[in-house]
């Protein structure tokens, strides 16, 4: 499937800062299931400094805004083609350990109610592959999909006490329940073509990847219980959503700032 994405991000300040430093995610690596057609970021006014791939094979790439900043934009257009993998991340290049996706970030501790929720998908779920599924399965079932009820803040934990929820409220609770199993688990940050179906989500989406052995990394969005196929772009990964934001930053100064987002993903004709 060939996708087009559009994505705006306005950040908007009522004090001019002196000052702003990004660093962005925002350019999708290559694997067995995208390959960039066409793919471009601007950033009016800013500088582009360093860019690197880092351990997890995702390209950062750093900004700054000198000056009277009242406000920046940040605006990505591409063309990505896609291909129905069944979830599997295969010909994506990274370095780091599966072992390093055990650690726990604040968003993906796990109590006892998330290991008593792990334990008794998994019982009997056989391998990693199945027990992934079983996870993701009740995940769905323990964490309504409600647009707007939680916010970036939100615990997996929390999530799962108020039984509601959004895609990163799933991912989040998805890579406790894992950790709390010892399977190493990431979140992913991305895109979903959304239109019909009855996917649950917005173009700016979120799911969780687990490590398989003999398969590798593999992606389960809990909020529609399926595997990542041809409908999703990767971005990045990370610990949780703070850390695989595909847009994380600075300002210098004292006002308030306020942020717009636009997110499109449309199919493209071939």
């Amino acid at each position: 499937m060939r996708l087009e994405v559009h994505h705006r991000t306005v950040y908007r300040f009522d004090a001019p800062m002196r000052g702003v430093v990004q660093s962005h995610r925002l350019t999708p690596a290559r694997s067995d299931s995208q390959h960039i057609i066409a793919w471009q970021v601007d950033i009016p006014g800013a500088t582009k400094g360093a860019s690197f791939r880092d351990g997890a094979g995702d390209l950062v790439e750093t900004v700054t805004v000198r000056g009277q900043v009242v406000e920046l934009a940040v605006e990505v257009t591409g063309t990505v083609e896609t291909s129905d993998e069944a979830g599997v991340l295969r010909g994506h290049r990274e370095i780091v350990s599966p072992l390093v996706y055990l650690r726990r970030a604040p968003a993906t501790r796990a109590d006892q109610v998330i290991r008593d929720l792990a334990g008794a998908a998994v019982a009997g779920a056989g391998d990693a592959l199945s027990q992934g599924h079983a996870l993701s399965h009740a995940v769905r079932q323990a964490v309504e999909y409600r647009p707007g009820a939680t916010d970036a803040s939100t615990t997996a934990a929390e999530a799962l006490g108020l039984g509601y929820g959004v895609c990163q409220d799933h991912a989040h609770l998805m890579i406790a329940a894992a950790l709390s199993v010892d399977i190493p688990a990431r979140y992913v940050a991305g895109y979903l073509f959304a239109e019909g179906g009855g996917v649950m989500a917005e173009a700016s989406h979120a799911w969780a990847e687990l490590y398989v052995e003999d398969l590798g990394w593999v992606g389960f969005d809990a909020s529609n219980e399926v595997c990542p196929d041809d409908r999703y772009i990767r971005l990045g990964s990370g610990f949780d959503a703070t850390d695989a934001a595909p847009i994380r930053g600075v300002s210098q100064g004292a006002g308030v700032e306020k942020l717009d987002v636009e997110v499109s993903v449309q199919q493209a004709a071939q």
